[in-house]
């Protein structure tokens, strides 16, 4: 049975993903490769056994190693014996140097180091955001151009060169949504609350998936003998019309205090009254334009589960997304 390497695993999708192969039972061993210790026994699924060792129930051992990917030493230590990388660490959001760091000279240490310990399969994680912003309307793989506009894009656009360069897998999700979740659904929370109203940005639709479908995904790639070396978008196959999306965030708004909320706001008009905060202005930027990936392969041929749509979806995770509002 296969020997899998995780990184990223103290993340958010990289904590699922974790679970969810430390959960199979046609996996042999998982590691993770983490930069400090993870916490007790119960919080990972780590267990401390060798990795011959497998649970009574079937389940793969596992084992917690610490490195970097800006140490390559760590790396090739890492990657010692394992059959399988799925790469789901990056740095977000910071300087570009950081984001250099980790992301493109990171993702090349790892990938080298993989080749070398004879890994057979490397599955990445991405983002569609290396296409820079839309309208991307049933855009299909191969389709579009890299056109990133960020430091994070940028660098994660390079880091997936190192991937397919060397016959791996990328895995593209846009949104992606779920407990643990900090960045879109409390992000659209903040967009919001910073309007007068209920924000109207027309009729696009938008690219989903819930955590534990991605999940899914990147364990379901990295065992599966039909995936394809390449990039895959990696969404609900339904796309999401913006007021559906935004829905769930109104009601989140809603139910905190604050004054009533008045009629809503169009995009042009909300443009104008969120001239002085960029980071609203950058969600209402990915809102406006269509940003639909199309891409089935990952349901048709690898027999992965898409998970319920957005709007079922989302409603399991409200009360986690309340939890951490209500903390801000």
């Amino acid at each position: 049975m296969p020997r899998i390497l995780i990184t990223g695993s103290t993340g958010f999708i990289g904590g699922r993903v974790a679970a969810t192969a430390a959960a199979r039972t046609d996996v042999g061993h998982v590691r993770l490769l983490a930069r400090r210790p993870l916490p007790p026994a119960g919080a990972s699924p780590a267990t401390g056994r060798s990795a011959d060792e497998r649970n009574q129930d079937g389940r793969p051992s596992s084992e917690t190693v610490i490195g970097d990917l800006r140490d390559p030493a760590s790396l090739r230590r890492a990657c010692e014996g394992i059959d399988v990388l799925i790469h789901c660490a990056s740095a977000i959001g910071g300087d570009e140097e950081s984001a250099r760091a980790v992301n493109d000279e990171g993702t090349r240490a790892l990938v080298d180091a993989a080749a070398r310990a004879g890994v057979t399969r490397v599955v990445a994680l991405s983002t569609a955001s290396v296409h820079g912003r839309g309208p991307f309307r049933a855009a299909a793989p191969g389709t579009l151009p890299l056109a990133p506009a960020s430091a994070t894009s940028r660098t994660r656009a390079t880091g997936e060169r190192h991937v397919l360069d060397a016959g791996g897998t990328v895995l593209r999700p846009h949104f992606v949504y779920g407990t643990g979740d900090r960045q879109l659904v409390p992000g659209l929370v903040r967009l919001l609350a910073a309007l007068p109203g209920p924000l109207d940005a027309g009729a696009s639709l938008h690219s989903v998936i819930g955590v534990d479908a991605l999940a899914g995904v990147l364990v379901g790639a990295a065992l599966s003998e039909r995936t394809r070396p390449g990039p895959y978008y990696v969404n609900h196959p339904d796309p999401v019309p913006v007021a559906d999306l935004l829905a769930p965030c109104e009601a989140l708004l809603a139910g905190r205090a604050g004054p009533p909320r008045g009629p809503a706001v169009g995009a042009d008009e909300a443009r104008a009254l969120l001239a002085d905060l960029p980071f609203a202005l950058h969600h209402l930027a990915m809102l406006v334009p269509d940003h639909w990936f199309e891409d089935d392969r990952p349901w048709r041929e690898l027999g992965c589960d898409p998970g319920p749509d957005y709007t079922a979806g989302v409603a399991d995770h409200l009360p986690w997304y309340r939890g951490i509002l209500d903390r801000s």
